[in-house]
């Protein structure tokens, strides 16, 4: 029999159809699950007549592979990698390469790494976005961990994943040890922020507007042939186009709770740790969170009685705020997130492409979008920009459509209607374009509670200052930090 060119653990959805992929690019492929029913009923229905090997044991697995050897993990994050990651080893050689194709937290993927390349092998660890359908027919990849097995998945990663229209491949080597998943986990944190803005646009147009689910589809049909033109866009028109067998919006039919996995999380503490204005996605997460308090927000709708009134401007006019403001609100979404990645890279070590990073995003993930081919164009023309809003084209962009995007604000609040993460964004792009912060008056309240020190404005940076504030304080100063 012969050798296979890869091997894949797991065999739930994202498995399944990235085997699937696989095959059908011309690959070879022996699979393996815990389970092993599911490893007979997959060869014997989906993969009927593919060149995929059915294997019932990790030892059966690694025999049918061709040197080095392959292994490509898709199970739960967590205590399945570690178990599955033991249970490899002892069937390996020296230069062999287990893969993690999970959405795995990055410090797990640095330990990992560090662990793997002990005894000899060396470890990827790989974002994949796009869900089931990116899966079988093309998704995102974004691999980092032991530089030395990117040569040997390249082809395969390359070919199996989406492609741009102008065939470049979205899969490039983002890094060392767990930079592929941590752009993956920033990706998916940019992915809760463009969902609640889009949320948000929604909300305002149903309930701020008195829009139907069918006018509401016409705008964003228009809307994803411009600028705003992406994924997610696209299947918001569909969803609100959506009717089930009865004639009833299914849209509407669905309980307002909202579910995570934790990813959206790991961006907002990963930006805590390095000491990042993360709002958006902060705020996207915590909009989740509230949404999640179904039983107490229905009580408190019967006690706490806020500011509404209705609109009373041009519907039509005011459409067009919603996607001026959106669009803006997106730049600083990407802008943060950017904005983390840098840091994180100086922290961690990692040579980070950016402008490779938007082209990784451009097709087959849940958040590509035309957009992206911006962002690229930004970083090839400055590969050391600070920040995107500080890019001739976004720049522009968010200028031309600051008076929407306030405009849109004021109404929400007159309204009564939430816009947690349009208006954050709003909130950090005059932070960002401030050159003086009220900054001062806290540093001075932390230096009169707890002689915490202060900089001051005609001295040179690095030098420390306390003032004794009652007069009854002494002269010793307390030790600080930035965070």
């Amino acid at each position: 029999m012969a050798q296979q060119d890869i091997g894949l653990i797991g065999l739930a959805v994202m498995g399944e159809n990235l085997v699937l992929n696989m095959a059908n690019k011309g690959f070879g492929v022996a699979v393996y699950n815990r389970t092993v029913a599911k490893v007979d009923k997959f060869v014997q229905g989906r993969a009927k007549g593919k060149t995929i090997v059915g294997c019932h044991s990790i030892e059966e697995l690694v025999k049918n592979l061709k040197t080095p050897r392959r292994v490509m993990l898709l199970v739960k994050a967590g205590d399945a990698v570690d178990s599955f990651i033991e249970q490899l080893i002892p069937h390996l050689e020296p230069g062999d390469i287990i893969i993690d194709g999970g959405n795995s937290h990055f410090p797990d993927t640095i330990r990992r790494t560090k662990y793997v390349e002990s005894k000899g092998l060396l470890y990827i660890g790989t974002g994949v976005s796009g869900g089931e359908e990116g899966a079988l027919n093309g998704p995102s990849m974004m691999p980092g961990g032991s530089p030395a097995a990117w040569p040997h998945v390249k082809k395969i990663f390359q070919t199996i994943c989406a492609q741009t229209d102008s065939g470049e491949p979205c899969c490039d080597w983002v890094g060392e040890g767990g930079a592929g998943h941590f752009v993956k986990m920033v990706h998916n944190g940019i992915e809760y922020g463009d969902m609640q803005m889009i949320c948000e646009t929604y909300q305002m147009m149903k309930e701020g507007l008195g829009m139907s689910n069918e006018e509401m589809h016409d705008v964003f049909a228009e809307w994803n042939r411009g600028e705003l033109d992406s994924y997610l866009i696209e299947i918001t028109r569909d969803i609100l186009g959506y009717k089930d067998e009865d004639g009833q919006a299914v849209v509407d039919l669905i309980l307002d709770t909202a579910g995570q996995k934790g990813t959206g999380k790991w961006t907002a503490i990963a930006a805590l740790d390095e000491g990042q204005p993360l709002t958006l996605i902060g705020e996207a997460v915590f909009a989740r969170c509230l949404s999640a308090l179904k039983e107490e927000r229905v009580e408190a709708s019967k006690q706490i009685l806020g500011q509404t009134r209705p609109f009373s401007g041009d519907k039509k006019a005011f459409v067009d705020d919603l996607r001026k403001a959106l669009y803006a609100a997106k730049i600083v979404s990407y802008a943060q997130g950017y904005q983390l990645m840098r840091s994180a890279a100086k922290t961690y070590g990692w040579n980070l492409n950016y402008g490779g990073i938007a082209l990784m995003w451009r097709g087959g993930c849940i958040i590509r979008s035309v957009f992206l081919g911006k962002i690229k164009e930004a970083f090839d023309k400055n590969p050391g920009l600070v920040n995107l809003l500080l890019d001739p084209f976004f720049r522009n962009a968010v200028a031309s459509a600051q008076s929407s995007w306030r405009n849109v604000v004021i109404e929400a609040a007159k309204m009564g209607i939430p816009v947690p993460a349009i208006s954050t964004a709003l909130a950090y792009f005059d932070g960002y374009r401030h050159d003086r912060l009220p900054a001062n008056l806290l540093q001075a309240q932390r230096d009169y509670f707890g002689a915490h020190t202060y900089e001051r404005v005609d001295k040179p940076r690095g030098e420390f200052f306390h003032t004794n504030w009652t007069g009854r304080g002494g002269d010793t100063a307390a030790s600080t930090y930035t965070a």
